[in-house]
Parts: C-alpha cells; sequence; structure tokens
C-alpha cells in the first residue's frame, strides 16, 4: 500500500459496484442467448426458466425452484403459499431491505420486528425466543396477547451475505408449529457452519437476482426453492394468478412470472457466480486482515468460522460513519448506508406503535455501519485507495 499521506493525485475511481466490468467478458456469451430468446420468440417462461430453476435448486441443495418476477415477489408469494392472512403474524428482523417487512405488511398481516446480534448483523435468536415466550398458548401455537393475533411465522434474512443463525430459529418454529421463511435475497450461496447452504434450511428460500446482487440479472428476477413438492406445485400457481388448469382458479395468486431473457442472462451468469464468491471472500479477507493488522479503528465483519459468508457487502461499523463515508466520497470512494432507518421506526409502520430503543442493537447499527467497495473486480490498486483513505481519514482527526 501507498503511503496515505504521499497519496497522489491521480488515484482511481472506487464505485460501489461496477457491473460494467463483470458484463465486458461475458458480453458474447450473453448477447447470443439473448439473440436465441429473440428468435424464439418465447418471452414469458419456456425452456430458459425451467433450466435456471433446476439449476439454482442444485446449487442450493433443494429439490425444486419457481422462478419468479423479483426478489421481493419471492417473498410475497412464499408466504401466500404459506396462508399467511390478515391478522396474522410474522416475526422478522427490523434490520434489513424493507421488502421484507413490506411483504408482511401487504397481506394484511403485522410484522413482528425484532432486534439484531450486534456481531452479524442478522436477527437474534433469543429476540425471538423472548417474544415467542411472551406470547398466549393456544394449543401448540403462539397468540399475541394484546391483538389476539395468531403468530405463523419466521422470517430471518440472511443478511449481507452470511447464514443467520437457524438452528434455534428452526427449533422454534418447530416448537410452535411455525413456517420458517428464508430471505436469502443476499446469499445465494452462503452456508450455515453445518455446510447447509441458504435456501435449503426453511420451508421456502427466497433469492434476489436484482442486478446488484452476487447473481445478478439485467432487471428484476427472483426465485423460490423449497425441498416439498406440494410446496412447488403451489407456488407454480400461485404465480400465474392462482390458475391450474389455465382460466382455472381456486384462489387468488398474481403475476409473478419470471420473464426468459432474464433466466436467460442468469443461465451465462450462474457458470461464474463460484469465482465471483471467491474473489469477493479474498477481496473481504484483505480489508479484514489489513485493517486490522493497522489497527483502524473500524470494526470489521464477524465471520462464522466454517460458514461461507458470500459477502454481498463488507460492511464496518464506526462512530464517524457519516464523516468518513463524506471523506471516502472527496476521494472518488463509493460506499452505501445499509441501512438508516430499522424498519420499526419506519413511517409506515407507526401503527405498530414501536418506539425508539425498542431495538436497541439494530439502531445503533443504522447509525454506525457503512458499506464498501467489495465486488469481484475491485483491483488491487483501488482497494489500497480504500484503505489507505480510511487510514487518512482517522490519521487527520488524531492529529
Amino acid at each position: 500500500m501507498k503511503n496515505p499521506q504521499l497519496a497522489p493525485v491521480s488515484t482511481p475511481s472506487v464505485p460501489l459496484l461496477d457491473l460494467k466490468a463483470q458484463y465486458r467478458p461475458l458480453r458474447g456469451a450473453i448477447e447470443a442467448v439473448i439473440r436465441e430468446v429473440c428468435e424464439s420468440q418465447h418471452f414469458i417462461m419456456g425452456p430458459q426458466v425451467l433450466e435456471l430453476e433446476k439449476k439454482i435448486a442444485a446449487y442450493s441443495n433443494t429439490g425444486f425452484g419457481i422462478g419468479v418476477s423479483s426478489g421481493t415477489d419471492a417473498l410475497l408469494v412464499a408466504l401466500m403459499a404459506l396462508d399467511i392472512a390478515p391478522g396474522d403474524e410474522v416475526v422478522t428482523t427490523t434490520y434489513s431491505f424493507f421488502a421484507t417487512g413490506g411483504v408482511i405488511a401487504r397481506l394484511g398481516a403485522r410484522p413482528v420486528f425484532c432486534d439484531i446480534d450486534p456481531d452479524t448483523y442478522n436477527i437474534d435468536p433469543e429476540a425471538v425466543s423472548r417474544y415467542l415466550r411472551n406470547c398466549r398458548r393456544q394449543g401448540e401455537h403462539a397468540v399475541n396477547p394484546e391483538t389476539g393475533a395468531k403468530v405463523k411465522a419466521i422470517m430471518p434474512v440472511h443478511l449481507f451475505g452470511q447464514v443467520a443463525d437457524m438452528e434455534p430459529l428452526g427449533e422454534l418454529a418447530a416448537e410452535y408449529r411455525l413456517s420458517l421463511v428464508e430471505d436469502a435475497a443476499q446469499a445465494i450461496g452462503s452456508e450455515a457452519a453445518s455446510g447447509t447452504r441458504a435456501g435449503s434450511i426453511g420451508d421456502i428460500g427466497c433469492f434476489s437476482f436484482f442486478p446488484s446482487k452476487n447473481l445478478g440479472a439485467f432487471g428484476d428476477a427472483g426465485m423460490c426453492v423449497t425441498g416439498s413438492e406440494p410446496l412447488a406445485e403451489r407456488l407454480r400457481i400461485l404465480r400465474l394468478h392462482g390458475a391450474s388448469p389455465k382460466y382455472h382458479h381456486s384462489f387468488v395468486g398474481g403475476n409473478f412470472r419470471l420473464d426468459a431473457l432474464q433466466a436467460a442472462v442468469l443461465n451465462v451468469k450462474l457458470g461464474h457466480l463460484d469465482e465471483w464468491t471467491a474473489a469477493r471472500r479474498r477481496n473481504a479477507g484483505r480489508y479484514t486482515r489489513i485493517l486490522n493488522d493497522l489497527s483502524v479503528p473500524v470494526r470489521t465483519p464477524d465471520v462464522e468460522k466454517h460458514g461461507r459468508h458470500i459477502f454481498n457487502q463488507y460492511v464496518v461499523e464506526t462512530d464517524a460513519r457519516d464523516a468518513l463515508q463524506a471523506f471516502l466520497a472527496e476521494r472518488r470512494i463509493g460506499s452505501e448506508v445499509y441501512y438508516p432507518v430499522p424498519l420499526h421506526l419506519q413511517k409506515c409502520f407507526a401503527y405498530l406503535k414501536y418506539r425508539p430503543g425498542d431495538c436497541p442493537v439494530a439502531e445503533r447499527a443504522a447509525l454506525r455501519t457503512l458499506a464498501l467497495p467489495v465486488y469481484p473486480e475491485l483491483s488491487r490498486e483501488q482497494q489500497d485507495h480504500v484503505i489507505d483513505s480510511i487510514v487518512a481519514f482517522f490519521d487527520s482527526r488524531a492529529r
């Protein structure tokens, strides 16, 4: 690395993510499959979607893949398939992208937001357990004593690419007869310490192929995976307006179909996913090693030793988050705050009557965390510029 005080004026620009760098070596293969779809004029569902479904199911060590229109719709249709209805409750994390809580509310159900583990930022199983213990038992089920709503599901998020602590959550789901839905939007290919892959642990796993994800489409796309054939069939019917056979509707579904063009692009990219993940992990490891060796006052990510963190985001934590982000921006370094307002404090959820202080760990993380560039194509020079700039920032504050 260069001495931060002697960094040349011509230091490189470092975007948070560089999709053009990913696209360039794949341009020929991607344009070829797009032409194939255009020639076939088969744009909705079809062989490209079926191929992707089989590949993603196999990659995730599950039996069935059901392609859908987005990661958000994957969560929505998963809850629909599990009969989450108005008046039900779904327990989830407060520290996530809005879709996690939004899909629960869209079904008329009540999101129950729990605090997070301070090390991994994933949902804290003990917080979930406390909530369920405070519920009234009705047979084998838990009922909110204040609202009378029955708790129907737990929906953990594998945040930033690391699997949540699923073993105790699975035990709670079994004890209270709850469905378990994995929001694995950021975690395709990540693994728990046991080697179990994200998406294969709960009743249904939900992936997003938004362009910024480790496996990104050319627009919105998503996937549900499950080991249950009846659930897989229900998901397939729900994504087609609940029709089976065509024009015959036993229940109301939605238009959640995956486009063939998106599936074709993803089929090309999937073959490169493991090498991209390896590069992300190398970049993350180098950040952590150097920042810790230099005793830079930022907290680097806590990584499960025997798991597989895929680093959709590399997130550090510091009291000086906002000032550091501004400093990096001056040096043409991209960064992002995931997430500045926990879900329990969002205005649209005011009716749930959460208050500041209800989820203190998440609220603290929202004020202190910052994502740094970690994408596979990040060059050594670019990463050095990020590290040098972080060092320079804290050196300037110490003077």
